[in-house]
């Protein structure tokens, strides 16, 4: 199983689009994606990290990161070199 964290905050519409698209991703080799979606509002640590950078996709395992904008053809190729 692919474990990954969307990082973000409640109200916005950025990270919301970014929460839609990933909730239509697979992973091209058919591996199981857990996504967490957190609020970085929450954390001093994540959001001094991320606050600017929001929405941002991290791979537990890796910590690889894919921040905002991504589409549908970014997190193929994110998905397809986490393996």
């Amino acid at each position: 199983m692919l474990q990954l964290t969307l990082y973000g905050t409640l109200g916005c519409h950025l990270c919301e689009e970014a929460e839609a698209l990933l909730g239509e991703a697979h992973h091209p080799q058919g591996v199981a994606i857990d996504l967490v979606s957190v609020d970085i509002a929450d954390h001093d640590e994540w959001m001094a990290r991320y606050g600017l950078r929001i929405p941002v996709l991290r791979h537990t395992n890796s910590d690889r990161e894919l921040d905002w904008p991504f589409g549908p053809s970014e997190v193929r190729h994110f998905l397809n070199n986490l393996t």
